[in-house]
């Protein structure tokens, strides 16, 4: 909300002496109108005032994945990696990990990692590769984070093809034994109600 100096007296007894001051201070920014009027956000005027406490920081959130538990060393190695990139930049950093499939959608790495993007609570994600985040769909998670202003840095661009070959056999076995469970459940339940009859 825009309040302007005569709204600001108003409401918080603040002089417009003091409204410039702080703007010469440069503790506060106020936004002009297309004739030049200030006008001053509600919340800048709170935090000023120790109304609204401020947000922690955006930080750096650090993502390592492995699709099964047999690969937790890489795991570790991913996670070290990442954290000496990080400490090589001189970031203060959050690390997100799990063991989950590539293509699982209910990872809750991932949607922790997307709920504090919606909250503001990030400002960079490091992976190792783009593949660490999703098998299919990177682009999307990408420009989901990009429009939350958030910088996604990948630190390199393919993985040992040997390694992607071997987990992406193994999470199409994991996509087609979901979906043999599917259809299998699907037909035992047609079977009890025909039984029914």
């Amino acid at each position: 909300m825009l309040l302007s100096m005569q709204k600001v007296r108003e409401i918080y007894s603040i002089s417009r002496r003091t409204l410039i001051n702080w703007e010469k201070e440069g503790l506060i920014t106020p936004v002009r109108t297309p004739r030049g009027i200030r006008r001053y956000r509600k919340e800048d005027i709170e935090k000023l005032l120790g109304m609204i406490e401020e947000k922690p920081k955006p930080k750096v959130v650090l993502y390592a994945r492995v699709s099964t538990k047999k690969q937790e060393e890489y795991l570790r190695n991913q996670i070290r990696r990442l954290e000496e990139y990080a400490n090589s930049q001189g970031w203060q950093y959050e690390v997100i990990h799990e063991i989950a499939s590539g293509v699982n959608e209910d990872r809750r790495g991932l949607l922790k990692l997307l709920n504090k993007i919606k909250r503001g609570e990030v400002e960079k994600v490091v992976i190792e590769y783009p593949d660490r985040l999703a098998r299919f769909g990177f682009e999307y998670l990408k420009f989901f984070m990009e429009s939350f202003g958030v910088e996604l840095i990948v630190l390199n661009g393919k993985e040992n093809e040997e390694d992607v070959n071997k987990e992406l056999a193994e999470d199409l076995i994991a996509i087609v034994t979901s979906f043999a469970a599917r259809i299998y459940g699907k037909r035992g339940g047609k079977k009890r109600d025909s039984n029914t009859d």
